[in-house]
Formats: structure tokens, sequence, C-alpha cells
């Protein structure tokens, strides 16, 4: 059943927010961001999932800000970044976040990551440990390889992409959402209009790559790989997460050596959006832990 909600508009949401909006040349990827919070503050990077776009955080910029000198990124072949013309693999989002960090002037940071976005920071952490003080991992990809969630993402994706029309747009989103009535106008509008440039089809088949199981099988993070995160990591999953069960996450947090795991409840595939006041309590509490 669906529920009745408020109207609620990406507007609305960072209307008391102060932030900047722009882009930043990341090495050679021009890179979109959202950012709230000043230089005093320690560095937080947030990265969001497949097909998503910096908008994933527009509910936790500010609470998020009071702490942390936050960027929410567009992915290259996502949003209004760079849209690469070859199929985007794991390393490419590596670059993308490496330049990033250069561009800001950081040597380390924080890192939150949903989905896609989770494991971009998995194997950042991974490769560049002294680059990372504590990670969260939302619903995390990376770890499984699920046949019928990878065709029903990538059937929907790119039925989205040839013919970006609302309903398409809705399904697409409502995929992520525990309750559909999540997906309002003014979020279907805003992911509409990039799916609606011009470049978004060929982006679209650049950034379902890892959707094609061999290509996904070489970037997976083995448990071995996992067991060799040092950086503290929090494990956020969902009782309704579309991509996988707990156990999942539980299994992952159980083999980071610094992992724990938080479960939030009525949730699917972004929980920082649909919960964003337990999300930004779970995730401060985790963060600012000493």
């Amino acid at each position: 059943m669906t529920t009745h909600r408020p109207y609620t508009s990406v507007w609305a949401d960072l209307a008391q927010t102060e932030f900047s909006q722009g882009f930043m040349q990341a090495g050679p990827y021009r890179t979109r961001y959202l950012h709230a919070g000043d230089s005093s503050k320690p560095t937080l990077i947030a990265m969001h999932g497949i097909t998503g776009h910096a908008e994933a955080y527009v509910r936790n910029l500010k609470a998020l800000s009071e702490h942390f000198d936050v960027w929410a990124i567009d992915f290259i072949g996502h949003g209004y970044s760079d849209k690469p013309d070859h199929p985007l693999e794991i390393k490419h989002y590596i670059d993308q976040l490496l330049g990033f960090m250069e561009a800001i002037g950081v040597e380390k940071s924080y890192l939150t990551g949903e989905s896609l976005g989770g494991w971009v920071t998995a194997r950042f952490a991974i490769d560049y440990p002294e680059k990372v003080e504590r990670i969260l991992l939302n619903t995390m990809g990376g770890t499984m390889a699920n046949p019928v969630v990878m065709e029903r993402l990538y059937t929907l994706s790119m039925e989205a992409a040839k013919d970006p029309s609302w309903e398409r747009v809705r399904t697409r989103l409502e995929w992520l959402m525990a309750d559909p009535a999540m997906v309002t106008d003014d979020l279907i509008r805003t992911r509409q209009a990039i799916f609606q440039q011009p470049d978004w089809l060929k982006a679209c088949q650049a950034n379902m790559a890892l959707q094609d199981l061999e290509t996904r099988k070489r970037n997976m993070l083995t448990d071995e790989a996992l067991g060799q995160i040092k950086a503290p990591a929090l494990v956020l999953w969902t009782t309704k997460d579309p991509s996988g069960p707990v156990d999942e996450g539980r299994r992952i947090a159980g083999l980071i050596p610094n992992g724990e795991l938080a479960v939030m409840e009525n949730c699917g595939h972004w929980p920082q959006y649909e919960d964003p006041e337990t999300f930004n309590r779970v995730f401060l509490d985790f963060m600012l832990a000493r």
C-alpha cells in the first residue's frame, strides 16, 4: 500500500542550508559538486549510486556540514560531470576521486558512498589507506553479482535512457525506495533533466558496464580485499534493500577488521534520503566517535 506523504522538493530540502553548486576540474574530469561547510572542518566526500547524482544527499548536507566540510559529487558518466567515451569501471571512478581530492587540496578525507559510491569508497580505502579517515558503506555494491538484480537495474536504467519520459524516470526512481510515495514530482524532474541530456544514452551505456557479468567480476570486492580495509568502517544496510539482504551487510562488516553494522528499518536503497533523520544520527555517531 502506498503511503500518503507531504510534498517535498529538492529546493525545500536545501532552503535553510548554506551551500554552493559548481564545477571543478578533477584531473581530466570536469566534476560537478554540491558543497556545504567550510575548510575549518574535516573533509567529507559523499558519492551516489549508479545513474545517480549529487542530489542523493540534499537531505543530509545541513546536518553533516555542521561537523564536516561536505562535498557531494556527480561521478563521471553521471549527473552533469564529464561523460567519458568508454565503459566505466571502478578504477575510473577512483581516478576521479583522487583528482577531486587534489583539486580541493586535501590529503585525507572521510568518505561515504551509497551503492556504487560504497563500492568506490571501499576500493579506495583498500588502495589508498593513507588518504582515508573513516568510511560509511551505504547499501554498497561490489560484493554480489545477482543476475536478476543486475538485469532489472540494467533494463530500468536503459529504458529511461532511451525514453526519459515521466513514467520511465519515475519507475527507475521507485526501484530505490521502500515506499514509492517518496518519489515526488520534484525528484522525478530533477533526474529527468539529467536523463534528457543529449549525451545521456551513450553515458548510460558506459556506466552500465558494471552490470555486465564479466566486467563486474573483475571489479568485485573479494573477501580478502575487504579484509585489507584499515579504516574504521560502518556498513549500513536496510531491511528493504532491493540489491541484497541484511545478511550481506552483516557478512561485509564481519570481514572488515574495524567493521561495524547498522541496520535501518523500512528503507530501500536510498536510506540517506528516505529517512534522513535516522541516517544523519547514525552517520554522525559513527564518524565523530573517538
